[in-house]
């Protein structure tokens, strides 16, 4: 996906976000105010910071674009992270007031004076937040944008919260029950869940987390379609930034391959993924002799009997020297993968009579 068109359909959301939230805000603090209704009136400020979010996230975005320096060689893509971190704390914040706000009033309550053109305009205001968080997630998805995908979440929740208040004014026309404070209590304890999922997110893509499994598949089968590949393994992907990131990976190729053949076999495997994920590779070789299929079966049945064994894979002989090496691919629920390789080694030995047996086991860093 090119870069600029990115940065400016994800500008021209949150612009369309910023304007539908300011003019839903206006409308809900002037009908909050008139019917001396805390509920609405917390509706209209969280339609605000739904708007500096907005605000937020263009900064961050146009921050993230800058080019590379001596300082930051992988560039400055984290900064989206970093805006969707302030922004998870400002909803925390509204949330937090709102909370205190609606206690006072459980405390000390005051009617509400709800009228038909206050139902409406709620009703209204329902509809239009449904519409915007719909269009505004699916821009994010569409363009990688965690920080769009946030916060159309967020404004969809944020039209169940108003209908939420729509149903308290229903109730309190026809019952004449002030249910007002302590709808303004739960909605506050939604906004603080939402900053909370936000935050913790953002933390997660700072921290590093596993890799999308479909991106993750989609690079192996690329990889593998450049000719000359066998297979590809112990793909591992840092993320810089949305739309892009570093990684490695192992591929198998002909033991008989020349120098020449693995440098034009490199530069076609990181091409191809750098034009289509935005990924740079680095590319590792495992040589396989491709007569041998028998033998990797039962290397790879044997191992996989083991519990936490996924796979195995960069088998190779040295029949001249007994000598025999290969990778066990193995979950996170192994403890002790030295005690795994011992017993994997004592189980092959038999099998292979006289070899030297190395076993290396690796983590399984994506799916």
């Amino acid at each position: 996906m090119n870069s600029q068109i990115r940065e400016q359909q994800i500008t021209r959301t949150s612009i369309i976000g910023i304007v539908a939230n300011l003019f839903l805000a206006g409308f809900k603090a002037a009908v909050g105010l008139l019917s001396h209704s805390i509920a609405i009136v917390l509706d209209a400020v969280n339609n605000l910071t739904d708007a500096l979010s907005s605000v937020i996230t263009i900064l961050g975005v146009k921050l993230a674009k800058r080019r590379p320096d001596d300082k930051h060689p992988f560039g400055y893509g984290r900064i989206e992270y970093f805006s969707a971190i302030i922004i998870a704390g400002i909803v925390l914040a509204a949330g937090a007031t709102s909370l205190i706000e609606s206690v006072k009033k459980i405390i000390r309550p005051e009617t509400p004076d709800y009228s038909l053109v206050t139902l409406v305009i709620v009703a209204v205001a329902v509809v239009v937040k449904l519409l915007l968080g719909r269009y505004v997630k699916g821009q994010g998805e569409k363009y990688n944008s965690e920080a769009l995908v946030a916060s159309g979440s967020d404004a969809s929740f944020d039209a169940i919260i108003s209908a939420s208040t729509l149903v308290g004014a229903l109730i309190n026309l026809l019952l004449k029950l002030n249910l007002d404070g302590i709808i303004g209590a739960v909605i506050s304890v939604f906004i603080l869940k939402a900053g909370l999922e936000m935050l913790m997110d953002s933390i997660s893509d700072i921290m590093g987390k596993r890799p999308d499994s479909e991106i993750s598949r989609q690079i192996r089968d690329t990889v593998t379609a450049v000719p000359g590949v066998l297979g590809a393994y112990d793909l591992i992907l840092h993320n810089y930034g949305p739309d892009y990131a570093i990684g490695s990976i192992h591929v198998e190729v002909p033991a008989d391959a020349d120098g020449r053949s693995l440098h034009q076999l490199t530069r076609a495997v990181q091409d191809a993924v750098l034009e289509k994920f935005h990924v740079f590779l680095t590319v590792g070789f495992y040589a396989v002799e491709t007569g041998r299929q028998a033998d990797f079966d039962r290397i790879n049945d044997t191992a996989r009997k083991q519990p936490g064994v996924l796979g195995t894979h960069g088998v190779y002989f040295d029949d001249a020297k007994k000598f025999l090496s290969f990778d066990v691919l193995v979950d996170f629920t192994v403890r002790d993968k030295t005690g795994l390789c011992e017993t994997i080694r004592a189980e092959l030995s038999p099998l292979f009579p006289g070899y030297d047996i190395v076993i290396n086991c690796d983590t399984n860093y994506t799916d």
